[in-house]
């Protein structure tokens, strides 16, 4: 799926991008969890933002194994 040899997918960067967001995304979620805000909104228990940051990290991740580069060279061989 990579197309040219030597080429790296574009869905590699996106999966990079997707981790970048999923690890920061959780990392604010668990300092919610460990210093709760003073006013917290309706639904804070529910911790959104850990949950969103574990999917986009899985989902990531996914596409970073799945799309890394040089992996359809090592099949070719």
């Amino acid at each position: 799926m990579t197309g040219h040899e030597g080429s790296i997918s574009i869905w590699f960067f996106i999966g990079l991008l997707l981790s970048v967001y999923g690890v920061l995304i959780a990392g604010a979620g668990i300092y919610d969890v460990l210093h709760p805000p003073a006013a917290p909104v309706v639904l804070d228990h529910l911790h959104a933002s850990l949950w969103w940051g574990a999917l986009l990290l899985a989902l990531g991740g996914f596409y970073l194994i799945h799309f890394r580069p040089g992996r359809g060279a090592r099949k070719n061989h």
